[in-house]
């Protein structure tokens, strides 16, 4: 999964952009402007590539969440599709600012560019809530809930055969679950230390 590493690349290159941009109003020299308007712009790029290599791992764990998890990872979504348009645009801005020789269109760019940012630390934050809220207790929850339902079946059968089918069936899915969670996170070389 690509989306944790270009995560980081979306979080910092906006600070270093927003950086550069106060430095050129304060500066307004045009090498400054030039340094601002291509860190804008390698900003947007990694912006764009993290929502897209967000969109291929939300399906993949999707399932896994619970609701909250669910809501959660929606909203993560849609604020990222946001932040990968407006600072597209951003940069955009800022780049015909600097070819034009326009302060006021830099400045413009520089002030959106700094609300961008702020936004993106909230971004980071629901990503980071995603992951150490939904995402790692939700192989617990789906392991409780598999249980529960066992549990449930096993208090409708007299049978002790059968209480003991219900509760292995649990396992098999628990075991199941496991194998895919691990494979979507790349952890098959704990399972095979953990085997030894």
């Amino acid at each position: 999964m690509l989306h944790p590493a270009t995560a980081h690349f979306a979080m910092v290159l906006p600070i270093v952009a927003s950086v550069f941009g106060l430095i050129y109003l304060f500066t307004k020299t045009e090498g400054m402007s030039k340094i601002s308007s291509r860190t804008t712009l390698f900003a947007a790029l990694a912006m764009i590539g993290v929502w897209y290599t967000g969109n291929e791992a939300g399906p993949q764990i999707y399932d896994y969440l619970s609701v909250q998890g669910k809501a959660e990872l929606v909203e993560h979504k849609t604020l990222g599709l946001y932040l990968a348009i407006a600072i597209g645009i951003i940069a955009l801005l800022k780049m015909a600012g600097c070819k034009l020789k326009n302060f006021m269109l830099e400045a413009l760019a520089v002030v959106l560019l700094l609300a961008v940012t702020a936004t993106t630390f909230l971004q980071g934050k629901m990503g980071g809530e995603l992951v150490y809220n939904y995402g790692m207790p939700f192989k617990s929850y789906m392991i409780e809930k598999k249980l529960k339902k066992a549990s449930v079946n096993a208090g409708q059968t007299e049978e002790s055969d059968e209480k003991v089918e219900y509760y292995e069936d649990a396992i098999d899915e628990i075991n199941s679950l496991s194998k895919k969670v691990d494979k979507i996170y790349g952890n098959s070389e704990v399972q095979a230390k953990d085997k030894e």
